[in-house]
């Protein structure tokens, strides 16, 4: 499926028309009008354009392609960990990362019947995050693209049996009932967000700031290559404050690593840490430096 639900075609016609008169005030997402990450993006560039995307994909499309000047993808969820596929996008697209947002996420069960509801249909990441509260009701859940787009395709299917979990926005925007509000298990259930552009920040903007680097690194196939590149980020004093591996290719023997760091390159801590995992790496690429939106630590 690569089309939007139809009531959301006419939302997303309308968006598009304002994103492509002014491409450089676009920020794309990923999701129909009405998904979290239009809220994010509205929310984190309220003087920008929100373009939606069907797919992450297309999001990192639009700023290659120069339709959007800045794209804004999930990388990760306190409840239900990191976004699929975004550590292989992010790297593959060849943008920047030149910012962060975090939001607090909140979930609805919508529908147009008043229940008891067969299945929900939602994007993956708020199954997971309203899994317990699907169990304990017997509603089966069924992944769909996005939350929003889900709401528009209950509504669009016409089954009151049916419903979607999605943000209370949706439900205005498709016609849909709310049933429940607040249905993710976890009350503090978080989203981290990253900002993308096709050209890095210049270092000067950061200046005075504390900052975030985000790289990827993929250690040398040798006993304790991975204790050796982590080395210099402790002996420097430099705070590392994420690291996921990932496997690239079918092979499985050799594993990359996705990381963030407190500091920027140009320091002089900084850049011995990162000297240091490069010489124990087959390769290491930064995808960005950019101000921290939360303090670390």
């Amino acid at each position: 499926m690569r089309s939007f639900p139809g009531p959301a075609l006419e939302l997303v016609d309308r968006m598009r028309v304002v994103a492509t008169a002014d491409p450089a005030c676009a920020i794309a997402f990923q999701g129909s009008p009405g998904a979290n990450s239009h809220r994010a993006a509205t929310e984190a560039r309220p003087e920008m354009h929100p373009l939606p995307c069907f797919s992450f994909e297309d999001a990192l499309e639009a700023v290659k392609d120069g339709r959007a000047g800045q794209a804004i993808i999930p990388i990760e969820n306190s409840q239900h960990g990191r976004v699929a596929d975004i550590h292989f996008l992010l790297p593959e697209s060849g943008l920047h990362i030149i910012g962060e947002y975090f939001m607090p996420i909140h979930h609805a069960l919508m529908a147009l019947g008043s229940g008891p509801f067969e299945a929900a249909y939602s994007h993956p990441q708020a199954l997971g995050q309203s899994r317990h509260y699907l169990r304990a009701r017997g509603i089966v859940p069924l992944s769909h693209a996005d939350t929003a787009g889900a709401a528009a395709y209950v509504a669009e299917r016409g089954d009151p049996t049916v419903a979607a979990i999605a943000p209370a926005l949706a439900a205005d925007l498709y016609g849909l009932t709310i049933i429940e509000h607040n249905v993710e298990d976890s009350a503090d259930n978080m989203t981290r967000f990253v900002i993308l552009a096709a050209e890095p920040l210049a270092a000067d903007r950061l200046a005075g700031k504390p900052v975030m680097t985000t790289f990827i690194f993929e250690v040398k196939n040798i006993p304790a290559a991975l204790y050796k590149s982590l080395g210099g980020f402790a002996t420097n004093g430099v705070n590392m404050t994420k690291l996921e591996s990932y496997q690239q290719g079918t092979s499985f023997a050799a594993t990359t690593f996705y990381a963030d760091i407190i500091g920027a390159p140009g320091d002089p801590a900084v850049d011995r840490a990162l000297e240091e995992c490069a010489f124990h790496s087959k390769e290491l690429r930064i995808l960005g430096t950019y101000e921290q939106a939360r303090a670390r630590g």
